[in-house]
């Protein structure tokens, strides 16, 4: 099994195709809670997928979960 990749590189290839690119809402920078993100990510939510612990580890999720509710906003980043 591969080592866990950092949540900025999980959000880079797998959240940030959508989220920032005037595709989906921006979720960075919102403190979001992390229950919830992590909520989303494995059920989905209206348009997004929900992503299998194969695509996203627990171990991943639960990082990238924490990440973002903690980031800033990223003023290149543009969503809905």
């Amino acid at each position: 099994m591969p080592p866990p990749r950092a949540p900025e590189a999980v959000y880079a290839k797998t959240c940030g195709y959508c989220h920032g690119q005037h595709v989906a809402p921006i979720i960075r920078g919102r403190g979001l809670p992390p229950e919830l993100i992590a909520q989303y990510v494995r059920r989905g939510q209206r348009a997004m997928p929900a992503f299998r612990p194969t695509e996203i580890s627990d171990g991943e999720l639960a990082a990238l979960a924490k990440w973002s509710n903690a980031s800033k906003a990223d003023p290149k980043e543009y969503g809905q």
